[in-house]
């Protein structure tokens, strides 16, 4: 048993420790194995957040770390269609769940655990607050460089148990699109961090423009700027402007993120994006 599992037995009396009970005890152990939890979210939906979540996942993948990805969007989960694991189960040693592992990427999903893609999750606050703490202390993440962890839009249940348990050592990737409607809700999400005190490591702005793949013609189709001006108007990096492409879409809906895809400007975005968030930490 390590000196960290032998402070505190959850009995204030015996310990002299603040006392946790076993989840706390559990999450807070789990997570000390994890360099680095990046939280994904927009206050915006259909802006997305998946897509980023489950590429950024592929990408820190493809460079050698050691990374999970974690879906707490619980009543929209889109991870195991993304990421081609919507027939994977995850097994449970009566201990911790083991999750989906391919190479260096492990996936939890409570879409895996569902009867039927389509079945829906009707659950109040106190159950999904639960839920997070236990996908955060009861799967076997085990050593990790990163661990990615989709948000469902807004700033309810999900995002702050999230944040709350992650509070000293976690991080948030915002994500919106170019229109002004979707920047003044999502500038919810980055006022949500600042009242947390929950670090912004970066502003994404998904179909940002859109590129003829016949004659290479840029396009702005929904307006432009969101994402520098909520970067510069909250003093948080700027990640970059991820294009309209179709290879998205079909990378999204046939389970290959497209950050594998070579001669892709959106990839090649991405990438840059991703190399821009590694700077951060060097």
């Amino acid at each position: 048993m390590s000196e960290e599992e032998k402070k505190c037995s959850g009995n204030c009396s015996s310990c002299g420790n603040k006392c946790e009970d076993d989840g706390d005890r559990k999450m807070r152990l789990n997570l000390s194995k994890i360099k680095r939890k990046v939280v994904v979210m927009s206050g915006k939906g259909g802006v997305g957040k998946s897509t980023v979540s489950a590429n950024l996942a592929m990408a820190l993948s493809m460079e050698g770390f050691n990374v999970g990805l974690l879906d707490v969007d619980f009543h929209g989960p889109s991870i195991p269609k993304m990421m081609n694991m919507e027939n994977e189960q995850p097994l449970s040693d009566g201990e911790m769940i083991q999750p989906i592992t391919a190479g260096t990427l492990k996936v939890m999903s409570l879409g895996m655990l569902l009867e039927t893609p389509d079945s829906p999750v009707i659950w109040r606050g106190p159950m999904k607050i639960a839920v997070v703490k236990q996908l955060l202390g009861e799967v076997n993440w085990g050593e990790l460089d990163f661990l990615v962890i989709d948000c469902p839009p807004g700033t309810g249940d999900e995002p702050l148990s999230v944040c709350q348990n992650l509070l000293e050592s976690g991080e948030a990737i915002i994500v919106t699109t170019p229109q002004q409607v979707a920047a003044t809700d999502v500038s919810k999400s980055l006022n949500f961090c600042n009242q947390l005190g929950f670090p912004v490591s970066g502003i994404v702005e998904n179909m940002s423009t859109f590129i003829c793949p016949k004659c290479g013609e840029v396009t702005e189709i929904f307006s432009k700027g969101a994402g520098e001006e909520l970067a510069a108007k909250y003093n948080v990096p700027f990640l970059g402007k991820l294009p309209l492409d179709p290879a998205i879409c079909q990378g999204g809906d046939n389970g290959a993120p497209f950050v594998r895809l070579e001669n892709s400007p959106a990839a090649d975005e991405f990438r840059k994006m991703v190399a821009k968030l590694l700077e951060a930490e060097e």
